[in-house]
């Protein structure tokens, strides 16, 4: 929402010149499911027939947003002072840098996101003041990203950084996000968290369902294996490798009789 109580983007006005109302986003969907309001009806009709699919899905990103603020607050209490939310999405409440400030008021945030509404929206709303920033760029190019002025503005390479890549390595082979991880880290300095989290099916009949429905984009249904293959080389912060819930309760496993939750994980590179 902008100042005045103005939306970014409405089914009438699309506020951001480039936005296809016609075709559904990621961001908007989630925005959707979080009970935001900066989404289009093409987003609640995708999100709602995904939604009728696994009634649990707006409890799976809620679930989602809790573990990536929990994980953040805890790198901040360890002494990370900055944070690159990659894939950061549409502002969701609380924020990252709100999260993180509760422990270090001058914690410093860069959001990076590929929907130019996201980037735009977090612009206004999220990077307002100092230690703030907001970029439109492609997580997907990690060189890339680090080089740009923006980034480097708030994000200094040479001082531990949490990489949070929230909800967006389903999107990748495993493969590939083990290699993104890894290609964001090998630039980080030693003491640099990497935060991830991933939606996981138990019930593949259900997953499959939920992809056709999703034409939008490609996920992958990634396991705990997969996981823990893009930690390789870093500490894994306890309880490890489990669901949302159950890391933010310190418990870890996974929730009993559920066919989706996020699987989420957090580590720390100790070595150069």
């Amino acid at each position: 929402m902008l100042r005045g109580g103005r939306h970014l983007v409405t089914d009438e006005e699309p506020l951001v010149p480039g936005i296809d109302v016609t075709k559904p986003s990621v961001a908007r969907i989630y925005d959707y499911w979080l009970g935001g309001k900066d989404n289009f009806a093409v987003d609640r009709e995708r999100g709602g027939q995904m939604a009728e699919l696994n009634p649990s899905l707006p409890r799976l990103v809620r679930d989602n947003r809790r573990f990536l603020c929990a994980a953040a607050a805890l790198a901040a209490r360890d002494g990370v002072g900055q944070f690159l939310d990659l894939g950061a999405g549409l502002p969701a409440n609380p924020a990252v840098h709100e999260a993180v400030r509760t422990v270090n008021p001058a914690a410093r945030v860069c959001y990076v996101d590929n929907d130019p509404a996201a980037a735009l929206h977090a612009a206004v709303l999220l990077a307002d003041g100092d230690g703030l920033a907001a970029v439109e760029a492609d997580l997907t190019d990690p060189g890339a990203v680090l080089a740009r002025p923006d980034v480097r503005s708030v994000i200094d390479l040479a001082q531990p950084v949490g990489i949070i890549l929230g909800a967006v390595l389903h999107f990748l082979s495993s493969d590939a996000a083990a290699r993104l991880c890894a290609a964001y880290l090998s630039r980080a300095a030693r003491g640099s968290w990497l935060i991830v989290s991933t939606g996981h099916y138990e019930d593949k009949e259900l997953a499959d369902r939920l992809q056709q429905a999703a034409t939008h984009a490609r996920f992958f249904n990634h396991d705990a294996a997969a996981v823990a293959s893009w930690l390789a080389g870093l500490e894994v912060v306890p309880p490890g490798v489990c669901g949302a819930n159950q890391w933010v309760a310190g418990t870890g496993g996974v929730p009993s009789g559920r066919s989706a939750y996020p699987l989420v994980a957090a580590a720390v590179k100790t070595g150069d």
